[in-house]
């Protein structure tokens, strides 16, 4: 366990493993990103409590996650993610002292580590923040009022063909198959029809 008390290895562990937490977050659901992620934080924290830190980094480092709560909550969200990133970057390069450096970790390791980082984390939160911002593509409170095509014939149920899509529909009435229908209303996935 040595090696996890270099700076270099304390660093690079940290920012990987900081990279794949931001990632599980805006793609949930297997446990694999979300596990290991909380694995290679957990080898990253053995050094950071072992190793001597610069407190401001630290500091740094921890506020770092303030902009990136707010990011997915305002509107400004690409100036919240920036300095997120900025941060992220510069709290984890100083965040290891050494007495001999200015870094304790190695700027031939930390200049293209948190190239990367600063890439993938603006492209994939940017990403990640304009799903989350976008209006679903259909909705289904907009088929109120528009006119389709009976697939069948539909009395109680049948099935209508309405902004290029089927549906399950029901009618109070019958109405033939080839007949407009215009939507009323819906139960569910369910679209209630009358003729048009």
């Amino acid at each position: 366990m040595n090696f996890l008390l270099d700076p270099n290895v304390a660093y690079f562990l940290l920012v990987t493993g900081f990279l794949l937490a931001i990632l599980a977050l805006f793609s949930p659901g297997t446990g694999v990103l979300e596990a290991g992620a909380v694995v290679i934080l957990v080898l990253a924290g053995y050094g950071v409590i072992n190793l001597p830190l610069n407190l401001w980094a630290l500091i740094i480092l921890i506020l770092g996650v303030f902009p990136f709560i707010l990011a997915l909550r305002q509107s400004r969200r690409l100036v919240f993610l920036g300095i997120s990133i900025a941060a992220l970057v510069i709290g984890s390069v100083f965040l290891f002292r050494s007495e001999e450096r200015i870094l304790a970790v190695d700027p031939l390791l930390a200049a293209p580590v948190s190239a990367l980082a600063v890439g993938f984390l603006w492209f994939i939160a940017r990403k990640g923040l304009e799903a989350i911002a976008r209006q679903p593509d259909h909705s289904l409170e907009r088929l109120n009022g528009l006119v389709g095509i009976a697939e069948s014939d539909i009395f109680l149920e049948g099935t209508v063909s309405v902004g290029g899509e089927q549906w399950s529909a029901r009618s109070e009435e019958f109405i033939p198959a080839g007949s407009r229908v215009r939507v009323i209303g819906r139960q569910g996935l369910v679209l209630i029809v009358e003729a048009a």
